[in-house]
């Protein structure tokens, strides 16, 4: 009896070794892949859109595909720190402005307003652009990590990349 429970003791230690192990591993540069990928696509499209100065529907949902095609969901956020000229003062002699500039933001909810139907928004220089991904489902790698490790939590997630930069050139409208 005991030998048979030691035998089936290590042939579950051995399953475990040769199998679950080596699918975890698998399923880590999986989730490493994405996150390269994810971030590469984020960079591009917040560098695309700081030196053309506009932001399309096209651009977005393009963006969007990019990041899909990994696999997996995730959840956009971008903001738009719009400069606000008007709050400086000008001098009438120097014709040089006094003061702080003043940015207002629009968030993602008002930005997919904007571009609904064919429309883009039009940046200026000095603007400020900034987009943040992280995914909403939960990878192979996380659930075999939270079967083994127990790591709990709704609000983990495993990929994410963020992105920002200052619009270098005025956009056309």
């Amino acid at each position: 009896m005991g030998e048979s429970f030691i035998t089936v003791m290590a042939i579950a230690l051995a399953a475990v070794l040769m199998f679950v192990f080596p699918m975890m591993t698998i399923a880590d540069r999986n989730d490493d892949i994405s996150q390269l990928s994810i971030q590469t696509a984020t960079t591009e499209f917040v560098n695309d859109i700081r030196t053309t100065g506009t932001l399309s529907e096209d651009k977005y949902d393009q963006f969007i595909q990019n990041i899909a095609s990994t696999g997996n969901t995730y959840e956009v956020e971008m903001e738009i720190q719009i400069l606000d000229e008007n709050t400086s003062k000008v001098s009438q002699a120097e014709m040089t402005k006094i003061g702080e500039n003043t940015y207002y933001s629009l968030y993602t909810s008002q930005i997919n307003e904007k571009l609904a139907g064919d429309r883009k928004i039009a940046l200026k220089e000095g603007d400020i652009i900034s987009v943040s991904v992280k995914n909403t489902n939960e990878t192979i790698s996380q659930s075999l990590k939270n079967f083994f490790y127990k790591i709990a939590g709704n609000d983990t997630y495993q990929i994410a990349a963020k992105h920002s930069g200052i619009v270098t050139v005025n956009g056309a409208k």
